[in-house]
């Protein structure tokens, strides 16, 4: 969608972020200090938008840091944004900044996802609710999704499957709709189409005074319980950073505290 619009230019690309963030043209004109009127001609390309101008709009659409390179080439303009591998020596901070706050989460669940939920780091916490995932599984990219929703993997674990699936799933949806990401949402039709495993379709939680819905899963004859949290870089200025997401599981009773204590003593 993103290559068809850029080869007519950024006015089609620019009308379809417009749209999809459901903005008029003269309210997107008030929000970046111009008019309905040049706005108008930007999109049918009776006008070329500034450096400046693109990156204001993008800024007030809320385009995703890669989509903003992207508009930038379609108007003529070099990429605004790098995106430095994060092996790279630049990233050293990034990543033993990241390395530190997933092993100091221990003994809960932490780790470190791409745009794609591949995982590129994990806490012990994680790998101890990955225990007896076949290793087909386990080869890289690991995949967050995959893990998650295979009938092989942690799926048939997960005692309350067919509300997490639910939230998985409605999560994939909200970031194909904001990425509109061809890769991210083979990666949806795939995980979609995975058979429930009956032993895992789950029942309606019972009444509890969740603040969020939580992952009920088994480990070795319990059920733990966990509240997701998924936390971002603030205002990045590189594609990569932008694209990472670190997700901690903090548990969600007392008795899931206990046991993940007793098991890191």
């Amino acid at each position: 969608m993103t290559t068809t619009a850029a080869d007519k230019g950024v006015g089609p690309l620019l009308r379809a972020w417009r749209e999809q963030r459901r903005v008029s043209q003269l309210e997107l004109a008030l929000r970046a200090d111009s008019s309905a009127r040049h706005i108008s001609f930007i999109e049918t390309g009776r006008s070329r938008p500034s450096e400046e101008m693109v990156l204001r709009l993008a800024e007030h659409l809320d385009v995703p840091v890669r989509e903003r390179n992207a508009l930038l080439l379609a108007a003529g303009y070099a990429p605004h944004y790098s995106q430095t591998p994060l092996d790279d020596p630049a990233l050293d901070s990034v990543r033993a900044g990241m390395e530190r706050l997933i092993q100091g989460y221990e003994p809960y669940p932490a780790l470190v996802l791409d745009a794609m939920y591949n995982v590129l780091a994990a806490n012990r916490g994680i790998l101890m609710l990955l225990d007896g995932i076949p290793e087909s599984l386990l080869e890289p990219p690991l995949n967050a999704m995959r893990l998650t929703l295979h009938p092989e993997g942690m799926a048939p674990r997960i005692r309350n499957l067919g509300e997490w699936r639910g939230h998985l799933l409605a999560q994939m949806e909200r970031q194909i709709a904001l990425h509109r990401s061809k890769p991210l949402r083979e990666l949806y039709e795939e995980v979609a189409a995975y058979p429930v495993p009956d032993a895992g379709s789950g029942e309606p939680l019972e009444d509890a005074p969740y603040f969020a819905l939580p992952m009920l899963i088994e480990h070795e004859g319990r059920v733990l319980s966990f509240i997701s949290s998924i936390s971002t870089f603030n205002t990045p200025m590189d594609v990569t950073v932008a694209e990472l997401a670190i997700e901690t599981f903090l548990p969600a009773d007392p008795a899931t505290v206990k046991y993940l204590q007793s098991l890191m003593s």
